[in-house]
């Protein structure tokens, strides 16, 4: 049971990904402000350990592989009043019982979006130099480029099309600025003033598709985006156009992706597909158009901590009276990713 000083809390997630969410340095710390046993993460809400463990639950700890949040399991957690999350979007965490019991909601998503904006970045140069085309050729003849082979490479002026002033979108934009790049947005919730203030020029989706050079997905996975960039759509891009994928596959229609991909028109860097993975016998994964990554633009190892580290400043927050920092609220939920 929870002393009276310190609010009771447990974690919720997979246990493989605690030690590099909370190293030594950064669990002390939190049991300095919260009653947890680092031997005690539920992964089952249905479980008797479970049910012992929420009873006495002030706060719930989440992370990758937490169970949904239903209405059984807050009923098992009388106490609660704050969930806070030590990883990316909530989406699929909380529902209506949870909005509607009033309890608070804290995500390390933009901690998260860090390092995907980063991998993006340095996706978009890369793209911009055709690098993995050129490396495609080297691997094969061992003989530098030829002039004409370079004519079209290069960044300077490069058309890049961000799609969704997300938190990954907001901090891409902001890395791009050095860079001597024509900025394109498209996002519903962003105005032209704002879109100017971000560096960038805000268009409809089909124009921003018409003009990118290198289009890069980063809108939230809802109902109203999914396959936003379908057959249609995809067949505005330029030939030799770039889409970078670092959001979610389910924004893409992948058949016909796939179809623009193996006819040549199109390249792609998908870090994201849908399914995920791909089946085995994917074209894509041989094409020398596609650079097709497992799944690790988000926070990986020693990136972890950086999470991590949010929750516990959260929970500092939480147990000193002051507002959180990172609060998610449900209208969050519909444009962000």
């Amino acid at each position: 049971m929870p002393s009276a000083q310190l609010p009771g809390a447990v974690f919720a997630m997979d246990p493989v990904h605690l030690p590099l969410l909370f190293p030594a340095p950064l669990l002390a710390r939190l049991r300095r402000t919260a009653e947890i046993d680092p031997a005690v993460v539920v992964r089952d809400f249905t479980s008797p350990a479970a049910a012992s463990a929420l009873a006495g639950a002030d706060v719930l700890i989440t992370g990758w592989g937490c169970p949904h949040l239903s209405a059984e399991a807050l009923a098992a957690a009388p106490r609660l009043r704050a969930v806070l999350h030590a990883a990316g979007s909530v989406r699929s965490l909380v529902g209506e019982p949870l909005w509607s019991g009033g309890i608070t909601v804290s995500s390390a998503v933009t901690g998260n979006a860090l390092p995907v904006a980063e991998y993006t970045l340095a996706m978009i140069l890369l793209a911009g130099k055709d690098a993995f085309t050129h490396r495609e050729r080297f691997r094969r003849t061992h003989v530098h480029p030829a002039p004409e082979e370079t004519a079209a490479t290069g960044n300077l002026g490069r058309r890049v099309g961000v799609i969704g002033a997300s938190r990954v979108g907001r901090r891409l934009l902001e890395l791009l600025r050095p860079h001597d790049f024509e900025v394109l947005l498209h996002d519903p919730y962003v105005d032209a003033a704002e879109a100017a203030g971000l560096g960038a020029r805000l268009l409809s989706l089909e124009d921003l598709l018409r003009q990118s050079d290198i289009v890069s997905l980063h809108a939230p996975d809802i109902p109203e985006t999914r396959h936003m960039l379908d057959r249609a759509r995809l067949a505005l891009v330029r030939d030799g156009g770039v889409l970078i994928n670092t959001s979610r596959g389910a924004l893409v229609d992948h058949a016909a992706l796939t179809d623009e991909l193996v006819a040549g028109r199109l390249h792609a860097i998908l870090d994201v597909t849908e399914p995920e993975p791909l089946p085995a016998d994917s074209p894509l994964y041989r094409l020398p158009n596609v650079f097709l990554t497992p799944h690790i633009a988000g926070s990986l190892g020693n990136e972890l901590e950086r999470l991590g580290l949010i929750v516990v400043e959260e929970l500092e927050r939480l147990a000193a009276g002051l507002p959180l920092a990172h609060e998610v609220r449900r209208a969050d939920l519909a444009r962000v990713a």
